[in-house]
């Protein structure tokens, strides 16, 4: 029930962001759309980086339901709105233009099965592999095989399909495109990772509670909203997006290198610091990659566009996940042996962060805690690297001007 449940609940979710950047698009002209998308990146990642503070408390005062329950009001509120509002389109559509039944034949169903497919087992192959199963195991060693041969499969049908495709060739074949989709990804998928390692940092390591690791991490959390709101000023001014996604990069490695500082014994002076320069800094570029492809693309491409800029990004974040997952299991899979050698690190991989310490004591405690503390830093190495390859592909995105050309009459 709860696979069905939270499908159904990305199908939902995943066109909520590629929509209201679809309705900007369609609203807002393009030199005044960084305010106004500034804003909705502001709360929309607000909302992912406050999910620890949120959800610990809930869970540490009612139930873990209530992180599900308390959506329903949410959205339910949302939907009303919508119903009130005339949004504009892009491109003008004849009223009931695509009957129900000819719906399947303008959606390239085959490339979304064989796409999900090669993308489930590649996932699973990165879950399972070095915790259910040796990495030379042959059920991981076929789930990597099944999902090469299967994106292949995609790739040719993709390319006989043209423009009719899921994700047409002529389209993330323009520089901006790809460039945008994949330094989006890496720069969201730092995002999912660090809001995810660094609560446990707090639960794990300084022995916070639930609600007050998600208190901790409001210095990140602020930072992030504040920058956010007011980014999209700093491009409209500015003109020139390339130069801000490049600060933002840059500044966002040496945050997460700062982050794989982090000890036992670390001074709240040191983290909140690290927060504050890791959230005001990705806030910076979050907007840029949207901002770059409504720049280059006819208004018709737009959504299709936005859309493959979303899938990069919470499909990115996914695989880096499991890539941080594996290197925190193995990572305290060797270290506690090392300094708590008596200690089985099946038993602290399996109690999580806030329930090990009913296993251990004493030395042994100490000794699991620099192993905790020791292999979040090594998650942090990893995002460290990710914001590295955010910068890298950011340097293709062009340098455009977004500003309105100014006419200049003739005398």
């Amino acid at each position: 029930m709860l696979i069905v449940g939270r499908a159904i609940a990305g199908i939902g979710g995943s066109g909520i962001l590629n929509g209201a950047f679809t309705i900007i698009a369609a609203c807002v002209p393009l030199s005044r759309r960084p305010t106004f998308i500034g804003l909705v990146m502001g709360v929309s990642q607000v909302g992912l980086s406050a999910g620890p503070l949120i959800g610990g408390a809930l869970t540490e005062y009612t139930t873990w339901r209530w992180c599900f329950y308390i959506n329903l009001p949410v959205g339910g509120l949302v939907a009303v709105m919508f119903a009130f509002v005339n949004i504009p389109e892009i491109v003008p559509k004849q009223k009931f233009a695509i009957p129900i039944r000819a719906l399947p034949g303008q959606l390239d169903l085959l490339g979304f099965a064989l796409f999900a497919s090669s993308a489930i087992q590649l996932l699973l192959a990165l879950q399972y592999g070095g915790n259910q199963f040796a990495w030379n195991n042959s059920h991981i060693i076929g789930l990597f095989c099944g999902a090469g041969t299967t994106f292949l499969i995609f790739l040719f049908w993709d390319h006989r399909q043209g423009e009719k495709a899921m994700i047409p060739f002529s389209l993330i074949r323009q520089r901006t495109v790809w460039s945008s989709s994949l330094s989006y990804g890496f720069l969201l998928s730092q995002v999912f990772c660090v809001s995810w390692y660094l609560p446990q940092y707090f639960q794990g390591v300084k022995n916070a509670s639930p609600l007050m690791s998600g208190v901790d991490i409001l210095p990140s959390i602020l930072a992030h909203f504040c920058v956010a709101t007011i980014s999209g000023k700093i491009i409209e001014r500015l003109g020139y997006y390339l130069p801000i996604i490049l600060t933002s990069a840059s500044l966002m490695a040496v945050g997460n290198g700062l982050l794989s500082t982090l000890s036992p014994h670390t001074s709240l002076g040191k983290w909140i610091g690290y927060q504050i320069l890791l959230g005001a800094t990705r806030a910076l570029g979050l907007q840029v990659p949207i901002i770059a492809i409504q720049h280059v693309l006819p208004a018709p491409q737009i959504p299709v566009a936005t859309a493959l800029a979303m899938f990069s990004q919470l499909f990115t974040g996914a695989l880096f996940l499991s890539f941080s997952d594996t290197v925190f299991t193995n990572s305290l899979s060797s270290l506690i042996p090392k300094y708590a050698p008596s200690v089985d690190p099946k038993t602290i991989i399996n109690a999580g962060a806030t329930g090990f310490r009913s296993y251990v004591s004493g030395e042994n405690l100490a000794g699991v805690i620099a192993a905790y503390a020791e292999s979040i830093d090594r998650v942090f190495y990893l995002t460290t690297g990710i914001a590295c390859g955010c910068f890298f592909f950011s340097c293709f995105m062009g340098w455009k001007d977004i500003r309105p050309k100014k006419i200049v009459s003739k005398a």
